[in-house]
């Protein structure tokens, strides 16, 4: 019988793989049709965030369980569109479990500093034998929770005592930021905060078992975190700021990974964790249409919210890109490009408005309740909107687009 789970699992393992590979079409754009999308619904791990919410990233409490609720409802909203939703749970539930053992291991830690009758040698033993008889289920719940016991010495019972703590993936709910999507391929991040730092990994694990390989990995000064990323058509913006980099961005050009010959590098010169990625105060809706919200939309140069261009660019068929303008203002760089700028008031802002997530030209599912002047607006402009419950979800500083990286479309003209 165990034969033949075993079996069982290998086949469904190499079919995901299989169908990944041989249907994956990176998008040009923000607009392109999603046909797949990697997300992680929040479990056990988000508790140790929500008790301290500024430690965690997270801007109030929230109710982890509510939490849960409304990312399936999401998911639900995406699947009633034709959208495939590989989750991480469901992706690393297929990956082998030696390669779950291996990252357990690095995850596992057994604090004996306070022990002086413990050897290293014997307490590695120990921690290999009890993840070596972990469940898959555990293994998942080692790697997520990465959880410490500090041992200590004991006259009773075992002849040990432990107090326990997590530095929990809190924050991998957030699937848009371990990497970024671009035309050429996938590409994983270096996150700015070291809360984050090892979400990469789980990430890395997940594209592996759907078959596909990335393409660069940020190491060194770089820093890159995904909302900072938005696909134009022929053109890539990148977000230069607080969590992004011109190291990262540099190495991304130099391995011609971005598969576009314009690069708008948008620089922001206002450090603000309510507009920490680009995605926060600038999306894209259609070819020609975005939203911005307004303290950028009608900042005056010198404004700490004026937001400027440089542009890299390359002939077709060169491989180096060199920096053709800097400093254009970014509103003008958008009406220039042909674009409607839909301007976000603060109020909708503040509710995570601006952070919608685009399915198709003109189809966007973003957070509901709000405005009825923002709402009228997208009605205006032909704009298909879903409205999405994500009450409790976006007390942790993100919504709609940050929730999501879209991994497979079927390409818009």
């Amino acid at each position: 019988m165990r034969q033949l789970f075993l079996l069982l699992s290998l086949v469904l393992s190499t079919t995901l793989a299989a169908i990944a590979q041989q249907t994956t079409t990176y998008p040009n754009s923000e607009w392109d049709y999603a046909r797949a999308i990697l997300m992680h619904t929040p479990g056990e791990e988000l508790f140790d965030g929500v008790i301290h919410p500024y430690a965690g990233l997270f801007e109030y409490y929230f109710d982890v369980d509510k939490a849960a609720e409304e990312h399936q409802g999401y998911i639900a909203a995406l699947e009633n569109n034709g959208i495939k939703v590989y989750t991480v749970k469901e992706l690393l539930n297929e990956v082998p479990i030696e390669k779950l053992r291996e990252c357990a291991k690095r995850t596992l830690t057994y604090n004996i500093s306070n022990m002086s009758d413990m050897s290293p040698e014997k307490s590695e033993e120990y921690r290999e034998y009890v993840i070596s008889e972990m469940s898959r289920a555990d293994l998942i719940r080692c790697i997520l929770l990465r959880p410490t016991v500090m041992l200590r010495s004991s006259d009773t019972n075992t002849g040990f005592e432990a107090l326990y703590s997590h530095s929990p993936l809190m924050n991998l709910y957030f699937t848009r930021d371990q990497s970024i999507t671009t035309p050429r391929g996938h590409i994983i991040s270096y996150m700015n905060s070291t809360q984050r730092a090892d979400e990469t990994e789980i990430i890395s694990l997940c594209y592996e078992q759907l078959g596909v390989k990335p393409i660069l990995t940020i190491t060194g000064e770089g820093r890159l975190e995904g909302g900072d990323y938005l696909r134009g058509g022929d053109i890539s913006y990148i977000g230069c700021g607080m969590r992004t980099n011109i190291e990262a961005i540099q190495q991304i050009m130099d391995a011609d990974a971005f598969g576009h010959d314009t690069i708008a590098v948008v620089n922001d010169h206002k450090w603000w964790q309510m507009q920490m990625h680009l995605d926060t105060y600038f999306n894209i809706i259609d070819k020609d249409l975005c939203t911005l919200v307004e303290s950028r939309y009608y900042a005056k140069e010198g404004d700490p919210e004026w937001v400027t261009v440089d542009l890299y660019t390359r002939k077709k068929g060169e491989k180096e890109y060199r920096l053709s303008k800097s400093g254009i203002p970014f509103v003008k760089f958008l009406e220039q490009r042909g674009f409607t700028i839909i301007p976000i008031k603060l109020e909708d802002e503040l509710h995570y408005a601006n952070n919608f997530l685009t399915i198709a030209p003109r189809h966007i599912m973003a957070v509901g309740n709000q405005s009825e002047e923002l709402q009228e607006a997208f009605a205006k402009h032909g704009v298909k909107v879903e409205w999405i419950p994500l009450e409790t979800l976006i007390k942790g500083y993100g919504a709609a687009h940050c929730m999501t990286q879209v991994i497979r479309v079927e390409l818009a003209e």
